[in-house]
């Protein structure tokens, strides 16, 4: 795997990840306080994009070295193709 295919490999999954992650622990304004004027009682009064940014940088590393081992130890061998 060249550093190109190991950026895009981190890249895919760092998104992946982030979107699995956003809607863990989002509590609405309805839920916990009186919802500010002017919003929508659905809206997340904390939502902890810092902590999940982290641990979503940790796993898409995770996934890039999971890859890159995989891709260089020859595991998996793409088929030959006569074109």
């Amino acid at each position: 795997m060249n550093w190109f295919s190991a950026i895009v490999v981190f890249v895919i999954s760092w998104w992946m990840i982030l979107l699995a992650l956003l809607p863990i622990g989002v509590r609405g304004q309805h839920e916990d306080y009186t919802p500010t004027d002017g919003t929508d009682p659905g809206a997340p009064q904390v939502t902890g994009l810092k902590k999940k940014a982290i641990w979503t940088t940790c796993g898409a590393i995770a996934v890039t070295l999971i890859a890159y081992v995989v891709a260089n130890s020859g595991l998996i061998q793409p088929p030959e193709v006569n074109w």
